[in-house]
């Protein structure tokens, strides 16, 4: 019966395919149209019918998520939701930016800690944390907000290039890869670091009558807000050793979920308090994918079709780099870093190969304002406050940025 297997074979690889065209359009637009399925149901629904539909078995769907990916992004939310319900971001952001004096040092001080911060923690938590923070201080200092803000996402995708617990999907690399947390940050710090102080660059050009002033910025008397402060001590004792495990070279997840765990132990904060932080759409479209990738692996992305595309010499940078961002604008990063993961296993140095694609994939998030996940959370906190970023201002800056910092990844690596 040969024929008949061949037939039910390719009818097999053509419901895969569809299957995961269907599921990353709608990840690429953020809803199917005329429902109300967002991304994560997208790839539930994907996921659901790839077992369906016999792609793959329940068993193999079980072995397709990772579960290393899983338990660090959830460690690192719990870790995060301390940090924010406890006051944190606020204590440092009215301390390193209330003694700019001057909107350029603004700028840098607003850069510089969006970036730190994303840099070690998820950028996109960041981002929703520092938007409203920064929107209140422009406004109580009567400046145009729209730099400002745009320089929170900008900053927040820099700065999330140098460590695997920046970003979502350096956190996948990280598990796919296994390269250790300090050899991760020793290749891409200096990425993130050019990129910052770019990040200030473009946009003090962009709008130089705001920037590039003699005139100081008029004293403002900081708001009275309350702080958790043993909850901060708590929970910044905890995220320093936790950094401290990392770069010792201990298992990044185990680190995540039992540092998340235990600032779960305390007398003050109810634990769904901490729940309701934690992005679990996101986590959800983490598993759905990996099963949809899975089964289009399965069918589709046979040895030959990873042979022919390992003669357009991914193990080039810039070819490299180019794909990356390329897909990273179309289906977002973390999608596409799934789509890439068998072609990049298979290259001649997989460790440097994962790295252009977490340095790509990252900063190829600032060409446009839908780029990624926290250009689109500013812009949405900034628009239920009054204020618009726009696509083209957003572009006319972002574009600049993430060819130069590309470039620069480019030649780094």
């Amino acid at each position: 019966m040969p024929g008949l297997k061949t037939g039910r074979v390719d009818g097999e690889t053509v419901l895969a395919f569809l299957i995961f065209a269907g599921t990353y359009f709608v990840i690429a637009i953020g809803k199917l149209p005329g429902f109300q399925l967002d991304r994560a149901g997208a790839a539930l629904l994907g996921a659901s019918l790839m077992v369906g539909a016999g792609v793959l078995s329940l068993e193999e769907a079980y072995r397709a998520i990772d579960l290393d990916t899983i338990t660090l992004l959830l460690g690192m939310m719990i870790v995060v939701a301390n940090l924010r319900l406890s006051g944190f971001f606020r204590l440092v952001s009215d301390f390193v930016v209330a003694r700019a004096r001057h909107p350029l040092l603004l700028l840098t001080a607003i850069v510089m800690v969006s970036g730190l911060l994303s840099a070690f923690l998820v950028n996109d938590t960041i981002c929703l944390v520092m938007a409203p923070l920064v929107l209140d201080l422009v406004r109580r200092l009567e400046r145009d907000p729209v730099p400002y803000l745009m320089s929170i996402p900008m900053a927040s995708n820099v700065g999330s290039t140098a460590t695997i617990t920046g970003n979502p999907q350096n956190m996948m690399i990280g598990s796919f890869s296994h390269i250790p947390y300090g050899a991760f940050a020793a290749a891409l710090w200096p990425v993130a670091l050019v990129g910052l102080v770019s990040t200030i660059f473009f946009i003090a050009i962009a709008h130089r009558r705001e920037f590039l002033t003699r005139s100081p910025l008029p004293e403002i008397t900081p708001p009275q807000t309350r702080y958790h402060g043993p909850l901060i001590l708590k929970a910044a004792a905890v995220t320093a050793v936790m950094m401290i495990l990392f770069f010792a070279g201990q298992p990044v997840a185990k680190v995540a979920i039992v540092g998340g765990a235990f600032l779960l132990l305390t007398r003050k904060v109810k634990s769904d308090k901490v729940y309701r932080e934690i992005d679990w759409p996101l986590l959800l479209m983490f598993v759905g994918l990996f099963i949809v990738v899975a089964g289009l692996e399965k069918v589709v992305i046979t040895p030959d079709l990873v042979e022919a595309v390992a003669r357009l010499d991914l193990g080039a940078s810039a070819i490299l780099s180019t794909i990356t961002a390329v897909l990273s604008n179309i289906v977002s990063n973390v999608p596409a870093v799934l789509v890439l993961k068998p072609f990049v296993a298979s290259s001649g140095d997989p460790q440097k190969a994962w790295l252009v694609v977490a340095m790509a994939s990252t900063l190829a998030g600032n060409f446009t304002l839908v780029g990624s996940v926290a250009n689109l959370i500013v812009a949405q906190k900034a628009k239920a406050q009054g204020v618009d970023l726009g696509f083209w201002s957003y572009f006319r800056i972002g574009a600049p940025l993430t060819l130069a910092t590309l470039c620069f990844g480019v030649w780094w690596l």
